[in-house]
């Protein structure tokens, strides 16, 4: 296996995607949070914190660690991220578009309550182009986790319920921690992705220099 099937980019590409699982499951949980109404905050808070931020510092140690491999004879490869990026920043403002909707169709018709798991199927749903954009099967997984969450908890839970005299949110407490999971887990089985191709990087450069 020659260093060009590795190139840095594809490695900083996978650390891209641990950050942005680690800053946006740490904003899924703060929805769970704030539908718990203020139960446990200070505890809930610190906890998914400190999860957004060991998943970030997975990914800084990839970026650190792909500074060893070498950019030389890709440009082919750095073409072929270039296409890539823009594909992602139009499937990212696509999802941010139809969420803008979303929130104004549902404030219009006074069905806020819809906005959480409608959300949660938006961005379900955008993890699959980016599973063949990427080449990352796991990506479905994760699409699919999500819109099966979403759809289960409009189905099956109440909006709001009353526990011990203290009013929850049950969609967004179940909608909020289970997507937050769910984007944390795709986050360690990418940087643990993305350490893998470290490794087999190291491992064609060791090959080279014995032979």
């Amino acid at each position: 296996m020659s260093q060009t099937t590795i190139p840095r980019a594809a490695v900083r590409g996978t650390a891209a995607g641990v950050i942005f699982m680690a800053f946006f499951g740490t904003l899924w949980a703060g929805i769970g949070i704030r539908g718990m109404q203020g139960w446990e905050f200070l505890i809930l808070i610190i906890l998914s914190l400190l999860i957004g931020a060991l998943l970030f510092i997975g990914a800084m140690a990839l970026i650190k660690k792909s500074s060893s491999l070498f950019n030389e004879g890709i440009k082919k490869d750095r073409e072929q991220w270039r296409k890539k990026n823009i594909w992602f920043g139009i499937i990212f403002s696509l999802e941010g578009l139809l969420i803008a909707i979303t929130s104004f169709i549902c404030i219009s018709t006074n069905h806020l309550d819809l906005f959480v798991p409608v959300m949660a199927l938006i961005v379900g749903a955008h993890f699959f182009p980016l599973a063949s954009l990427f080449q990352v099967p796991t990506y479905y997984i994760t699409g699919t986790l999500l819109c099966l969450l979403a759809m289960l908890v409009m189905l099956t839970c109440p909006v709001k319920t009353i526990i011990s005299d203290h009013q929850i949110m049950v969609w967004w407490v179940s909608l909020g921690f289970g997507s937050a999971l769910i984007l944390w887990g795709t986050g360690v089985i990418v940087c643990f992705r993305g350490f893998r191709l470290l490794s087999m990087a190291q491992s064609a450069a060791d090959n080279r220099k014995w032979s």
